[in-house]
């Protein structure tokens, strides 16, 4: 599976100066929610990440993605993998909760599930939700991971589909030809 050539044909793959929700300025954007809004695509990426999920052995009891992005990709990717699906939100106060509804029992195991990772500060914040609800997380999935450096995500273990490394800039150091370009923030 080309996830590039997939978020392509949804027309989720900008070029621009984005500034993208972990502070940092890129030139280039995915926008998960533009290809999760196809159900056709949805279902190819939950079922390629359930059976990537699979492949490296992860074994978990539940799913769990951070409102409101991933929200569906924990679902769909839950239907496929043969687990529940819940999600983290916003506690008011910069962090997560799990919503009432939602019950972790002490010592269920969970894979944190979001679309795009950048500096993982949002999937991070729904493991230390369920953590405090008593889950242990197994693992954290994403589609995308554009992190300049591959491996494990704060001693979490990290399933892909694809990485793809664009470069990204701190505020203070966005270069002048990225400068010149209208910003678009997202």
């Amino acid at each position: 599976m080309n996830v590039l050539d997939l978020y392509q044909q949804a027309g989720a793959y900008h070029e621009g100066h984005f500034l993208l929700a972990s502070g940092r300025h890129s030139p280039k954007f995915l926008q998960s929610t533009t290809l999760l809004q196809h159900p056709h695509l949805t279902e190819q990426i939950g079922q390629a990440l359930a059976q990537r999920l699979k492949e490296t052995g992860v074994h978990a009891d539940l799913l769990i993605g951070p409102a409101m992005g991933g929200v569906v990709l924990a679902y769909e990717t839950a239907r496929h993998y043969g687990t529940r699906a819940i999600f983290a939100e916003k506690d008011g106060h910069g962090g997560m909760k799990i919503r009432e509804a939602f019950t972790i029992n002490p010592g269920e195991t969970f894979i944190a599930v979001e679309d795009v990772l950048t500096t993982g500060g949002s999937v991070l914040k729904a493991v230390r939700a369920a953590e405090a609800a008593g889950g242990h997380c197994a693992a954290i999935a994403c589609i995308v991971d554009r992190r300049p450096v591959e491996g494990d995500l704060e001693g979490y273990p990290l399933v892909s589909l694809t990485r793809l490394v664009f470069d990204t800039y701190a505020p203070d150091e966005v270069p002048a030809w990225l400068a010149a370009i209208p910003l678009q923030e997202i």
